[in-house]
């Protein structure tokens, strides 16, 4: 196989990992999420009985000092990373929106727009869904 072909399949790929997209779903704290994803009994078959993913996400709701942020997306539940910059984005939005907000306890449903790659969202923007 020539270089240029190695190349050319090597970019092919590199595409196929990494896509630009819109993202609807509750904003959470990374941390807290992923340690609540991780908490169920190990000796209990049935995992998915005793799952409240609502109740995940009220307990995981950022606040003004969360650092870390992920996206639990509404379509499928599949929770997603935001990069350094998008964290930083996601810290101002909830900053502003926690002025805002009257019920300190509502969920942040938001639109994310970046690049999807493997599991984590290089973030152009974030706004509330309405």
């Amino acid at each position: 196989m020539g270089l240029i072909t190695r190349l050319g399949a090597l970019l092919c790929l590199g595409a196929a990992l990494s896509f630009a997209g819109s993202w609807s779903g509750f904003l959470v704290d990374s941390k807290c999420y992923e340690s609540e994803q991780s908490n169920i009994n190990p000796f209990d078959g049935s995992t998915y009985v005793d799952y409240d993913r609502a109740l995940q996400i009220r307990t995981c709701r950022p606040t003004a000092h969360t650092k870390s942020f992920a996206l639990v997306k509404q379509e499928d539940g599949v929770s997603v990373k935001l990069d350094p910059a998008g964290n930083a984005k996601a810290a101002d939005f909830v900053r502003q929106a926690g002025k805002k907000s009257h019920d300190k306890k509502s969920y942040f449903v938001v639109t994310v727009t970046g690049e999807m790659s493997k599991d984590t969202v290089k973030v152009d923007s974030i706004s509330r869904v309405r």
